[in-house]
């Protein structure tokens, strides 16, 4: 068997992906996994603490660029969808003309320049919503596009839950090296500032070193899937209005869409509002931050592969509620933590971790299930799209959650860093009560819901299957 057959066969199902296609598949999230960690947990807290910038004015900017963030996001699935190159196929060229600048305007938004003047915050605010701006729109040209690449490397239902835990292996696996790196730097740089652009440049770099690796490891594979693609019989083109028709007619879609929403939305809270409960409630160190966070997302590493088994016995739902619940009594646990319990603290992050875990495997395992449910129904396949949508959603979703967390901190009374002092103040009561509140009663309203959608989700095993022979069919009786 040839090169091309083989991977045409793997395709259909009747073998397995390679290691080398896992690994270099992975990869291809360890830079924006990296990145976006960093950003998750430092961010805002380094436009208050570092930069100076109020609380509020802080979640303004981390909305806005999500907001744009949101809405680039169609626009670039579209265009991949439509994307034509020999040399890489649809999705590859987005990823091997944007890694470069990806990480350098990442960088470009952990620097603080001084404008002088009483107008610094302003100058400061609008530099950062510029800055941010564009390195979202990258994030989202090198992310995108390698998201939708996991239902063109397989269709086999297990081999892309598979697919899923090497590429969360890798985005797990680099948001604790992140905060390693973190702690480390921490620990050996004094100087808050200095502390954060060497972490941004360390991250930047292995980002773009990581995208290439993707690139080179799944180009053979990509290639042979364009193609057959290319090879079959081309069907009327659908207008792109009646393409977002069909997208939110498709019921299962709409649940994922509000479970992956609900799920980061508790994640992205949690995560950006952890550095503040850390230090100024529990009254522990900037470098006890990561150390914490390890905690959350060395569990949720661990227990990948162990969900991914789990749900090939009793499915993929079952594994969801499992790991929730445990998330919702950490969640709750956390709310009650009183300063000095710093040994429980370690405990309910621990068991946080357990329905982390399950954030990051079910959502996107259940995707391309529903991808392959609209080419049945419509007789195209429109990954972009569906990718693009559903993050677009989601980040919507978010933009709101970081701007409320920003507003509430402000609204409380919350003190920002004198710029240049480099001396974090104290906080009211007011104000810790509300990083409380954000850590615990918040983000448990949101597992909630996410857990009501997952139970009325309703592509199962069986359908699945059920769709997959139908597609089978189809095709053959257009090859005959």
């Amino acid at each position: 068997m040839n090169d091309s057959e083989s991977d045409y066969s793997v395709r259909k199902g009747s073998e397995k992906l390679s290691l080398s296609t896992k690994l270099a598949y992975g990869a291809g999230d360890l830079g924006p996994a990296i990145t976006a960690n960093i950003s998750i947990f430092f961010l805002l807290v380094f436009f208050t603490n570092v930069a100076g910038i109020p609380a509020g004015m802080a979640g303004s900017i981390l909305m806005i660029g999500k907001i744009w963030d949101a809405i680039n996001d169609p626009f670039v699935g579209y265009l991949t969808d439509k994307t034509k190159s020999q040399r890489w196929g649809r999705r590859l060229p987005w990823l091997v003309y944007g890694a470069i600048p990806f990480g350098i305007f990442f960088f470009l938004q952990w620097i603080v320049p001084r404008f002088g003047g009483d107008n610094n915050v302003w100058g400061l605010f609008w530099y950062y919503v510029v800055i941010g701006m564009i390195s979202q729109a990258f994030y989202t040209i090198v992310n995108l596009p390698y998201t939708a690449m996991t239902p063109e490397l397989t269709q086999d239902y297990d081999e892309r839950t598979s697919l899923n835990s090497f590429r969360f292996t890798f985005s797990i696996g680099g948001s604790i090296f992140s905060l390693i790196l973190a702690r480390i730097i921490f620990g050996a740089i004094p100087e808050r500032q200095q502390q954060y652009v060497v972490l941004a440049a360390v991250c930047g770099i292995i980002s773009i070193l990581s995208l290439y690796w993707c690139v080179f490891g799944t180009r053979k594979r990509v290639l042979a899937f364009e193609r057959e693609r290319t090879q079959t019989k081309e069907v009327v083109e659908i207008p792109i209005k009646e393409q977002l028709k069909i997208v939110f007619s498709n019921i299962p879609f709409l649940f994922v869409i509000g479970i992956y929403l609900f799920s980061w939305l508790a994640v992205q809270i949690t995560a950006s509002i952890i550095p503040y409960f850390v230090v100024n409630y529990m009254g522990l160190k900037d470098s006890d931050v990561p150390t914490v966070m390890i905690g959350v997302q060395g569990t949720a590493l661990l227990m990948l592969f162990v969900w991914s088994a789990l749900s090939k016995r009793v499915g993929k739902k079952i594994v969801y509620f499992m790991g929730m619940v445990l998330w919702i009594l950490a969640a709750a646990g956390l709310y009650f933590l009183k300063p000095g319990q710093i040994g429980l603290m370690y405990v309910l992050a621990v068991m946080a971790g357990f329905g982390v875990s399950t954030a990051y495997l079910v959502p996107w395992s259940m995707i391309p299930d529903v991808i392959e449910l609209d080419e049945l129904q419509t007789g195209q396949r429109r990954e972009g799209i569906f990718y693009g949508f559903m993050v677009l959603l989601q980040k919507f979703g978010l933009a709101l959650g970081l701007f409320i967390v920003g507003l509430a901190l402000e609204a409380s009374g919350f003190k920002e860093v004198t710029a240049g002092s480099g001396v974090l103040p104290v906080q009211p009561e007011s104000a810790l009560q509300a990083i409380r509140i954000t850590v615990g009663p918040l983000p448990l309203v949101s597992l909630i819901l996410g857990l009501v959608l997952t139970y009325f989700y309703p592509i199962t095993r069986e359908m699945h299957a059920e769709i997959l022979l139908k597609l089978k069919q189809r095709q053959e009786g257009q090859s005959s």
